[in-house]
This record gives C-alpha cells, sequence and structure tokens, in this order.
C-alpha cells in the first residue's frame, strides 16, 4: 500500500534505493582484486592489506547503528548526502595513499560513508509503501545486492590490469559522485515524523527496545541477520574451500562464485513473477523450506563425501536462491509498525545483518578448518534464523496489513 506520506514513485523509489544499495558491497568487491598489487605497492604484508577490508567492512557494519537516528533525526535526503560527502572524500585519500596506515584510515572512513545506503534505501521504502508494494521494491534492492558483487571483482580485475589500482578508486568516486547527483536530483524527503528528540540517549535507548522487544520486528530481523548474514559469512569461507580443498585456480573460483549470485539474482526474479499474483508472505514458507533443505543438504554432503565443486556449490545455490524468496516479506514485516523510526529499524536490520556475517566468520575462523565451519556453523546460523522466526511468533490472532 501506498501511504499518504508517498512523494516518489514505485519506480523511483526503487532505483534510488538499489543505487543506494549497491555503494556499499561495490565498493568491497571493487577493491578485493587489487589487494596483491598493493602488497607491492606498499612494500607491505598480506595480513595488513586483508586488514584494510576488515576495517571497511566493520565501519560499514557499526555505522548502521548510528546513521538510521540520524535520518530519524534530520531526514533522510540530507543525511545521506554527508554521508556520501565522506565516502567521496575517503575514495580520494585511498587513490592518493601513500603507505598502508593511510589506507586502513580511508577505508574505514569509506566503510562509514557507505553504511548510509542501506539503511536510507530501506527507510524510504518504509516512509511511502507498505504491504505488496513495499516487497516489490525491496525484491529489487534485494537483487543489487547480489548484482553489485557479481559484477565487481569482474571490473575491478579489468580496471586493474589495464590501468592500475588507484583507478579502481576512481571508478568508486565516479559512482560516489554520479550517486550523489541522483540523490540531490531525484530524491525527495520522505521522512514526516523528523526530528531531533530522535538523538536523544534515552528516547535512542527506549527506541531500540521497542524494536528488540517486539515479535513483530525481531522475528524476521533476526531470519535476515542469520541467513543474509550467512551469505556475507559464505564469502569468507568460500575461498578457502573452492582452492584449497578442492582444488580450484582463482579464475575457476571467480566464475564459481557467480553461480551463487546467479542463484540469489534468478531467486529475486521468479519472486518478482511471483509477486504479481500471491502475497508475499506467501512464499515465506517455501523461502524458509529451501533454506533448511539447503543446510541440511550441506551437512550431509560434506560429511559423506570429500569436497568437491558440486558438493560444495549446489547446496550453496540452493540456499541463494530460497533465499530471495523470504527477503521482500522480512523487510517489509520488519518496519511495517514503525514508520516513526523507520531509520532506526532499518539501522537495527542492517546491524544483525552485517553483524551476523561478522560472527560467522570469526566463529568459522577460530575453528581453523573451513570445511569444519561449512559442515557446522554455515548451515547451523540460517537453520536458527528459521527457528526464530517460528518460536517467536506471537500467540494469538497476529496484526494484519493489508496488502496493496
Amino acid at each position: 500500500m501506498r501511504s499518504a506520506h508517498s512523494v516518489m514513485s514505485a519506480r523511483r523509489t526503487s532505483l534510488l534505493g538499489a543505487a543506494l544499495v549497491a555503494i556499499g558491497p561495490i565498493s568491497m568487491a571493487l577493491y578485493t582484486p587489487a589487494m596483491p598489487a598493493l602488497v607491492d605497492a606498499f612494500g607491505t604484508t598480506d595480513a595488513l592489506i586483508k586488514l584494510t577490508l576488515t576495517a571497511y567492512f566493520l565501519g560499514f557494519a557499526v555505522t548502521q547503528l548510528i546513521c538510521g537516528p540520524l535520518t530519524d533525526a534530520f531526514g533522510r535526503k540530507p543525511v545521506t548526502l554527508a554521508f556520501l560527502a565522506l565516502y567521496l572524500l575517503s575514495s580520494i585519500m585511498a587513490t592518493f595513499a601513500p603507505d598502508v596506515t593511510w589506507m586502513l584510515v580511508a577505508r574505514t572512513l569509506q566503510g562509514i560513508g557507505a553504511a548510509v545506503g542501506v539503511s536510507v534505501a530501506r527507510a524510504i521504502v518504509r516512509d511511502q509503501f507498505t504491504g505488496q508494494s513495499s516487497a516489490r521494491i525491496m525484491n529489487t534492492i534485494a537483487m543489487m545486492l547480489a548484482l553489485g558483487p557479481a559484477v565487481s571483482p569482474a571490473i575491478g580485475g579489468f580496471v586493474l590490469e589495464i590501468f592500475g589500482w588507484q583507478e579502481i578508486f576512481w571508478c568508486m568516486i565516479v559512482y560516489g559522485l554520479v550517486l550523489t547527483l541522483a540523490v540531490l536530483v531525484f530524491q525527495r524527503e520522505t521522512n514526516a515524523y523528523q526530528g531531533r528528540h530522535h538523538l536523544n540517549p534515552k528516547q535512542l535507548a527506549e527506541n531500540y527496545l521497542t524494536l528488540l522487544r517486539d515479535p513483530q520486528f525481531l522475528r524476521p530481523s533476526l531470519l535476515i541477520g542469520f541467513s543474509l548474514g550467512n551469505l556475507y559469512a559464505l564469502t569468507t569461507v568460500l575461498p578457502f574451500v573452492l582452492i584449497y580443498d578442492v582444488g580450484l585456480s582463482p579464475s575457476a573460483f571467480g566464475m564459481t562464485m557467480m553461480m551463487q549470485s546467479a542463484s540469489f539474482i534468478f531467486g529475486t526474479v521468479v519472486t518478482g513473477q511471483l509477486l504479481k499474483r500471491v502475497d508475499a508472505r506467501q512464499l515465506m514458507p517455501f523461502g524458509m523450506a529451501g533454506i533448511t533443505s539447503s543446510c541440511v543438504l550441506m551437512i550431509v554432503l560434506m560429511i559423506a563425501y570429500e569436497p568437491g565443486l558440486a558438493t560444495v556449490m549446489v547446496p550453496v545455490m540452493l540456499f541463494a536462491f530460497s533465499l530471495a524468496f523470504v527477503l521482500p516479506a522480512s523487510f517489509s514485516m520488519a518496519m511495517q509498525d514503525f514508520p516513526h523510526i523507520a531509520g532506526a529499524a532499518s539501522s537495527v536490520m542492517g546491524f544483525l545483518q552485517f553483524g551476523g556475517g561478522i560472527i560467522c566468520s570469526l566463529i568459522v575462523a577460530a575453528l581453523g578448518d573451513p570445511v569444519l565451519g561449512m559442515m557446522t556453523i554455515i548451515p547451523a546460523m540460517p537453520i536458527i534464523g528459521v527457528l526464530c522466526y517460528v518460536f517467536l511468533a506471537p500467540r494469538g490472532t497476529p496484526k494484519t496489513h493489508p496488502a496493496e
């Protein structure tokens, strides 16, 4: 349903939301092909260059909790422009970084600047749309979460080979400038509840507690946190399993990872077609059944067989495909009842999502065996998310909302 506060069309909201959401994963994935070159350019170690990726991811995840309330207080558009300005400045800093220390600082600030994309994209949807309309827009935005990381490494590698590592950051600068211009020209202020009281520490704590106590928010948010976060964790585990245990070359690994992204994109396309005929919530059981089946299949195959391309990737592709079925309804359901604190709600969802990925990655790293992690932690996380969704369901008659 389109709310009384709609100031942008569904199409404009979808395109702006997708572009905003994409800046985070694109800036992360474009950079990865340049990491070996930076080791030589700065005369440093692999560990320190990997730390620049971690710094970006941490800045991106933690800032989720900050930028949402800022948009509640000062409006979506001015806060978006401020964070994009920080993103552009940090990208310029990274382009001309003289050593790895400067690069660490630049990448941290870049992650902070890019964090606004996810938070604002969901908030501007909730400000204007609910129900089935919201789900359709969220499905389009979810597609960009996969499409950006899928094509960015190839673009980054192409730019690196032809030009050099600095030009990769010039690509980010160009994207940031185009996005800033799009926000300036096309984004309208959608927050009808803005006020500085949202930044009052007592009010902020109350807002977060309200969200975390409400099953209508917590159920879909935990499902997203454990499941979509797990998709990010897979990107840190699969390189070791597929290259070291399966024996793929780096180029073959890159092509194989596109299978995961293609499965997710295909899932969003199928979901988009189904949303024209059925309510988004009706897709949730099928998505959760697919997620659970993929995790069980992953456990069975990893125990019964030596790691191989099929035994590793078939469950991963089924998981990515099934995940697309639960995201539109989950995003919309979680945001449904909180129009007055949509920024804070989006922030908590983002923090759970990226925090889940970080925690899962750290646990697998602590195990010291990526294959063991694929047998245990990786399949366990989404199953926990599904169980949270099922067992946190409120008793009695649930609140209903119009689909259109």
